[in-house]
């Protein structure tokens, strides 16, 4: 079986490098907010699927 290898250019690394830094820094000067779930910001732009938000949340009855 073959291997494949992606070479990355190093612009791209480069890239992600100076984003990696620019988030910490905006991150140590406005922490994250909690929200009242108790869970920090997500800055990823991604939501949890609904299933994940109802098993994080405890059950009222």
């Amino acid at each position: 079986m073959t291997n494949v290898v992606r070479f990355v250019p190093k612009s791209e690394l480069e890239r992600q490098r100076l984003i990696r830094e620019a988030r910490a820094i905006y991150d140590s000067i406005f922490p994250p907010v909690t929200v009242c779930g108790g869970q920090a910001d997500d800055r990823s732009g991604q939501s949890a699927p609904p299933e994940a938000v109802a098993e994080s949340q405890p059950k009222q009855r």
